[in-house]
């Protein structure tokens, strides 16, 4: 680029612009209400570059996650429909909800935390809207319609035999790729055996299945063909959680205002300083490289996702123009307004504080949830009976095996001890790893020891070591006694 005219008027493929059609492909929305169509700039530079890599190491993570098993069990799995939750290879029931939803706080926290000292980087760096969107939906748009004015021009132009084939092999390629999408996510839910299955024994086996399927890729396809940045802009609820959460000491993608101030048309030879003019020569890169359509010079904006596509076009302009690098970079607003550093606050020591009590209070429920869950619970309508000088009373047990090994179990009474238990089956009960076996005992006392119609006992399970794996507290029946 040899003169300011070019980097005012040219696009990334070179070709001149009419300016009022440059200044309108510009933003989300008209005067009127309607939306403007946002044609980003294919963005390059250093930020670019760590921020493709990091999208590719998500998106491998995430196409290879559903194949990995540690101890024959799913390394992550969140099946609903059948009530079964893997977590790095360790199952989780209904009865751990408490477990999954204390995590899901912690995870929250973090995310408020973190959002407090960086701002929104996770929306640009780590998001899954915005990891398929630019790493590979865009990039596609780029492969088959070229650049930005390219994409305008074709945009502007008749349904001739160039738009149609251009059009209709960028969708069809869009729905395909829904289609994987989606499809890997169903994995994440019923494990990949389960969809091959689904997929093999074809839509007519499994109806429910593929209308699911179909709808999920058409909501796939909707919002990365058409809705887009909107996601960003207007129904994501994190922009707005944004706006309450930080403040003048977080770091954002921020223009420097004091630097870049006045504006004006690069003259080369020009002494700006003596001039009074700031380093920005309003040349609008950062603006057309902008997925969401935004002008990072107007200040900070709930639509700004912090992406780095900005600081890379303005460094690409410095460095052209001979000016240093850095007018548009990550700082917070006082370390721009005040000239100070970044400093962790009293806010978030407060709340990184309270995080790290939560994440080891998680860690040790995670450590103590137990190998067993045992039940006791007397059948519907059952009473005693007395045989023999004894009271006895029946109870239907319930283990659930939390382990990765199979166990073999067998049954005390712990209080009162002296208590006598008689098995449906063997004494020694086995339960495979993740599974939960069912069955019957009868629970017996002699009948001059029972001294209440109702008392408390305690049933405790044991593995083949006299290990007590779990305890239950249930009730014991006997007949009515007067007491004097």
């Amino acid at each position: 680029m040899s003169d300011i005219e070019d980097i005012e008027v040219r696009g990334g493929q070179g070709q001149v612009l009419d300016p009022e059609t440059y200044r309108d492909s510009i933003g989300t929305m008209e005067q009127s209400g309607k939306r403007k169509w946002v044609f980003p700039r294919k963005p390059k530079g250093k930020y670019t570059n760590y921020r493709n890599i990091v999208s590719y190491l998500l998106l491998i993570i995430y196409f290879t996650l559903p194949f990995i098993k540690i101890n024959g069990n799913p390394l992550l799995m969140f099946n609903v429909i059948d009530r079964e939750f893997f977590i790095f290879g360790q199952p989780f029931y209904p009865q751990d909800f408490f477990i999954l939803t204390l995590g899901a706080i912690a995870s929250l926290i973090f995310i408020i935390v973190f959002t407090i000292a960086f701002g929104r980087i996770f929306c640009g760096w780590i998001c899954p809207q915005t990891i398929f969107m630019e790493s590979i939906f865009r990039k596609i748009e780029y492969l088959i319609e070229g650049d930005r004015n390219k994409q305008m021009k074709l945009d502007r132009q008749e349904w001739n035999s160039e738009k149609i084939w251009k059009r209709s092999l960028k969708w069809s390629i869009y729905v395909i790729i829904s289609l994987i999408i989606t499809h890997f996510m169903f994995m994440y839910i019923v494990g990949y055996e389960e969809v091959f299955k689904i997929v093999g024994e074809g839509p007519f086996a499994h109806p429910t299945n593929f209308i699911v399927m179909i709808l999920l890729t058409a909501a796939f396809y909707f919002v990365f063909a058409w809705f887009r940045e909107q996601v960003c802009t207007l129904v994501c609820p994190y922009g707005r959680l944004q706006g309450v959460l930080i403040d003048k000491d977080t770091i954002n993608v921020f223009y420097d205002f004091k630097r870049g101030e006045n504006r004006a048309k690069w003259r080369k030879g020009e002494d700006r300083k003596a001039a009074g003019k700031g380093d920005c020569i309003d040349c609008h890169q950062c603006v057309v490289v902008c997925p969401t359509g935004i002008d990072i010079r107007d200040g900070q904006q709930l639509e700004c996702i912090n992406c780095t596509a900005c600081i890379d076009a303005c460094d690409e302009v410095m460095e052209k123009v001979g000016l240093p690098k850095g007018l548009i970079r990550y700082a917070s607003e006082n370390e721009i307004e005040k000239e100070t550093q970044f400093k962790f606050t009293g806010r978030m020591k407060g709340f990184s504080i309270f995080l790290f009590l939560l994440v080891g209070f998680l860690g040790y429920l995670l450590y103590s949830r137990g190998e067993m869950e045992a039940k006791f619970i007397k059948p519907a309508g059952s009473t005693f009976f007395v045989r023999d000088g004894k009271i006895t009373n029946t109870y239907n047990y319930t283990f659930l095996n939390k382990t990765n090994e199979k166990k073999i179990v067998t049954i005390k009474v712990i209080d009162p001890a002296h208590g006598e238990i008689t098995y449906s089956a063997s004494s020694k009960i086995q339960v495979d790893r993740d599974k939960i076996s069912k069955g019957t005992i009868n629970i017996s006392f002699p009948e001059n020891d029972m001294k209440l119609s109702k008392q408390n006992i305690t049933i405790g399970v044991y593995d083949m070591k006299g290990k007590l794996i779990d305890s239950y507290q249930t009730y014991f029946e006997g007949p009515f006694k007067l007491q004097f």
